[in-house]
């Protein structure tokens, strides 16, 4: 029987969940080890935890859908214009990693002609599976779901890098942002998503993405019932570099304070 890629299809979900905990196998391997960390092309870091883990999600995903492409960040492309396209991070979230900090993850999308159908998020020291399938999100394969926070100043607000987010963007209009909210933090990378599709933040942005960070994110958030697309409230599917993500109650005005011009200031 064809595997129909839901939450209902529990072989799929198992399946899932091997890939997550091979990856994260290697990863603890790994962590708070001396590692040796090279800059790739574009300056972000990369370690043989990231190179063997996603060796290993390719090598499990090729044998049980040899039909499907993969993209991955460190190895690149394999039957990309195949109708089912795997998307893997296989860490998300290496400056923690190689920091010693616990908030990195395992990041999986399917995509299915270029939509995302399920994206997955796995925590390896929390023990956290996340799945989400555009309607649905579950952790631990129980249903979770966002926050009804509608007032920015009772929201908590995180990113990743903070300067990176007055950097690449209107600096002002971000230092407004952060400056109404209740609480402003940095659990950033792939565990800030996590908090927000669980309810426990309101806001999460990252102004500097790609493709293999931001589209395993969107069946998660949009499951959860937040909201989510890039700096300036376009898809993301068809625009993954950048991602605001919110309540359903927040976002718009979220959108708005980012992209005020200053003459409306």
């Amino acid at each position: 029987m064809p595997i129909q890629f839901s939450h209902q299809d529990k072989p799929f979900i198992r399946f899932l969940q091997y890939l997550t905990r091979e990856s994260g196998r290697i990863l603890l391997n790994y962590f708070k080890k001396n590692l040796e960390v090279e800059l790739k092309a574009d300056a972000t870091p990369v370690t043989d935890a990231d190179r063997r883990a996603e060796e290993r999600l390719r090598q499990l995903i090729e044998k049980e859908f040899p039909e499907h492409g993969i993209i991955g960040e460190e190895f690149g492309e394999k039957n990309a214009t195949s109708e089912y396209v795997w998307l893997i991070d296989p860490l998300d979230g290496t400056k923690s990693f190689v920091s010693g900090v616990p908030l990195f993850g395992t990041l999986l999308a399917l995509l299915k002609k270029g939509k995302p159908l399920i994206g997955v998020i796995a925590n390896p020291i929390l023990k956290t599976f996340l799945f989400g399938d555009n309607e649905l999100t579950l952790l631990n394969n129980r249903p979770v779901r966002t926050s009804s926070c509608q007032i920015l100043s009772e929201a908590i607000l995180c990113t990743t890098s903070p300067r990176s987010s007055w950097q690449l963007h209107q600096p002002q209009n971000f230092i407004r942002l952060a400056n109404s909210v209740k609480l402003f933090r940095g659990w950033g990378d792939c565990f800030g998503y996590q908090l927000l599709a669980c309810g426990k933040i309101d806001i999460m942005l990252d102004p500097i993405m790609n493709r293999w960070d931001s589209l395993p994110l969107i069946p998660i958030i949009r499951g959860s019932g937040g909201v989510i697309t890039n700096w300036q409230g376009a898809d993301p599917v068809c625009d993954p570099s950048s991602i605001v993500a919110a309540t359903a109650g927040l976002h718009k005005e979220v959108i708005r304070i980012l992209n005020q011009s200053q003459e409306g200031a």
